[in-house]
């Protein structure tokens, strides 16, 4: 089941965090270094993501976080930004560790692509890493295609020469 979620209090934080768990893992040597203990540093990384969610994403008109719920598991999630209206910015598409290569990124993605397309035309551009071919193979399964050899990060607001350019439209 496709949820569809507009605001900090109607997230399950828990079930996020273990969609994120490998990746909020590898970010402790990123954010906190310095910290042996990796269950602290997994907790840290965890406060903080949920934190920037509560104070900052949520707080941007049109934001949302899409997840994709199986029996009360969630096993994929993604959020999308609205840079304008009828523009949108995906970020941060995973899918819990044991649950991967099964289709449900694709099927989370075709999920918010179908929904967004009740609303009438609109595109959806994302910067993925030219070495992510997972990402690569899902996106454009589902029917994004590369637009540019270097991808932008709209919200950053910055090129990088690692990433592909992609793009969906839909005109409606």
């Amino acid at each position: 089941m496709l949820l569809r979620i507009r605001q900090y209090c109607d997230l399950d934080e828990r079930k996020l965090m273990d969609v994120y768990s490998e990746s909020n893992f590898e970010n402790t040597d990123y954010f906190f270094p310095d910290i042996a203990d990796k269950e602290e540093a997994v907790r840290k990384v965890e406060e903080g993501f949920l934190d920037f969610l509560k104070n900052d994403f949520f707080s941007h008109e049109g934001n949302e976080y899409w997840v994709l719920d199986e029996g009360g598991v969630w096993v994929s999630a993604i959020r999308t930004s609205k840079l304008e209206s009828g523009i949108y910015y995906p970020e941060a598409l995973e899918t819990r560790p044991g649950c991967r290569r099964k289709g449900y990124g694709a099927q989370l993605l075709t999920g918010v692509l179908e929904e967004l397309k009740t609303e009438g035309p609109f595109k959806m551009y994302d910067c993925v890493s030219k070495k992510n071919t997972a990402s690569m193979k899902t996106h454009e399964k589902c029917g994004f295609r590369i637009v540019s050899d270097k991808g932008y990060d709209y919200l950053s607001e910055e090129y990088d020469d690692h990433c592909y350019g992609l793009e969906f439209c839909y005109e409606g």
